[in-house]
């Protein structure tokens, strides 16, 4: 590529009011828009990332007022290289002015920006520019969050969290951080942000949604609200850990309305097995009955209503096992899936042993699907929600050992039912050597009549094997928009 085109892909300088920073604007070249997570880096190796805008604000002593070289990459999107292979660009570094640099995206979903954390606009507010919410650089001292759910209650949107890095100390709330959200003044669309109103203790930090006198975090999924109008209740399950892969007790909560948090109903004996539900809840009417069905693999269920989430005898499975393990086959030797009420339901792993063992075929798995190589795309969290624009169930979920990550990539899949079958995947985005886990899509925050879709998920350096860290961004919660109009979708169709 020539210096002359290479040049062209940073265009346009605007001035500002007098200021000491150099703006750098790195927008999608298809769509104009800022693009955050794009790393820059001098080549002394100064690292700068683009806020949620887009924005990266420089002043660095020694560098200002000429021409400096910054080397430009970003997961998903692309800048080209230049006759000598170096993917960057020189730019003159004049203080009030800003300049812009184009990248194209190759992820079929589209960064928004980051949700939770410090410096969401601090580029931008640096720069002297206005940015779409009110808090846009701390939010009752939040630093880092982990894992959400959200739900619409009562007729307002309430998020939840895990863990919750404070500024004071390494150790922050461990007990659940809850938040009461709407979208920036005057807007209605998410692509312009969200608000989120935290429930704070008073002393300028969130406050526990499980209150908990012991030392062990408490995490909450499986957020379903019961009921309709005024009478609606909100539910969640709570798991205790001592530690990642060790619960100590677990069961269910109730939201306090009064106390504006979690109250416990109920404790899980140690036979309750799998008779609850777990990860991003859907309601779903099969025969004149709404069940409440867990995350993904949609694979527990129960009648939507408080009597049943609470009665361990009304919970079904969905799966092809009877209870000895042995498969339960149709007149014709398939595999009969189906709920019942004795055998344990069944998900990825187990179908994977089941294939291995020559019990079923890859094919006649449920959420095992395949990517557009033929290889099987391994699923490790998400969720299924419906979607009016495809009239299908959708499914957001990370790859297992993906090629760019170990838990980087999030896929795409369709079918005719929650339970699936999900038999192709397409990878919507993709974050290098970095996790991004637990991916949730909102359904409430459809737009065009479900064809615009908007995912959230814990970016964090946490399970790899990447020791740099993004800083502001790791740990944190970003959002992306998928258009379910895109043509690179069609592979995930059923056929």
């Amino acid at each position: 590529m020539s210096l002359t085109v290479l040049a062209a892909w940073a265009i346009g300088v605007r001035h500002i009011s007098p200021n000491s920073y150099f703006g750098i604007h790195v927008v999608d070249e298809a769509t104009g828009r800022g693009v955050p997570l794009v790393r820059l880096e001098t080549v002394n190796k100064l690292p700068f990332y683009t806020d949620s805008a887009g924005y990266v604000a420089f002043n660095e002593p020694g560098l200002m007022g000429r021409k400096v070289f910054f080397f430009i990459s970003s997961p998903g999107y692309e800048f080209p290289k230049d006759r000598f292979g170096y993917t960057g660009t020189t730019l003159l570094s004049r203080a009030g002015t800003i300049e812009t640099v184009k990248v194209k995206r190759t992820n079929v979903a589209e960064r928004l920006f980051r949700l939770t954390g410090k410096g969401i606009y601090r580029d931008s507010e640096l720069l002297g520019l206005a940015t779409p919410i009110s808090h846009a650089n701390l939010d009752a001292g939040v630093m880092g969050q982990d894992t959400a759910q959200a739900e619409i209650y009562k007729g307002k949107m309430f998020w939840f969290w895990g863990d919750t890095d404070r500024t004071d100390y390494p150790l922050g709330n461990f007990y659940t951080t809850g938040a009461i959200a709407s979208l920036p003044k005057g807007k209605s669309d998410a692509s312009d942000g969200i608000e989120f109103r935290y429930f704070q203790n008073g002393q300028g930090f969130v406050r526990p949604m499980v209150p908990s006198n012991k030392p062990h975090p408490i995490w909450v999924s499986a957020v379903t609200v019961l009921g309709h109008g005024t009478s609606q209740e909100m539910f969640a399950y709570f798991a205790e850990m001592e530690s990642l892969g060790k619960i100590l007790r677990s069961g269910y909560l109730k939201w306090n309305d009064g106390r504006q948090e979690f109250s416990p109903v109920q404790e899980f004996p140690p036979t309750r097995g799998w008779r609850f539900l777990d990860g991003h809840i859907n309601q779903v009417n099969e025969m004149g009955t709404t069940f409440a069905v867990g995350g993904f693999p949609s694979t527990t269920r129960v009648p939507a209503d408080a009597k049943h989430l609470l009665d361990s005898s009304a919970y079904e499975a969905f799966t092809c096992l009877n209870p000895d393990g042995s498969v339960n086959r149709t007149g014709d030797g398939a595999p009969n899936y189906q709920w019942q009420q004795e055998a344990e339901p069944i998900g990825p792993a187990q179908e994977q042993r089941l294939v291995s063992k020559g019990d079923i075929t890859a094919q006649q798995a449920h959420f095992l699907p395949v990517d557009s190589t033929g290889a099987v795309v391994y699923p490790h969290g998400g969720c299924v929600h419906w979607n009016a624009f495809r009239h299908k169930w959708v499914a957001i979920f990370t790859r297992l050992h993906g090629k760019d990550s170990e838990l980087g990539e999030i896929y795409y899949s369709e079918a005719d039912a929650p339970t699936g079958p999900f038999r192709r995947a397409v990878k919507i985005f993709t974050h290098d050597r970095y996790t991004f886990y637990n991916p949730v899509y909102h359904s409430f925050l459809d737009r065009d009549g479900g064809r615009t879709i908007f995912i959230e998920g814990t970016y964090t350096a946490e399970f790899s094997g990447n020791p740099n860290a993004t800083p502001r961004y790791n740990y944190n919660q970003i959002l992306y928009r998928l258009d379910l109009s895109d043509p690179r979708l069609a592979f995930a169709e059923t056929r």
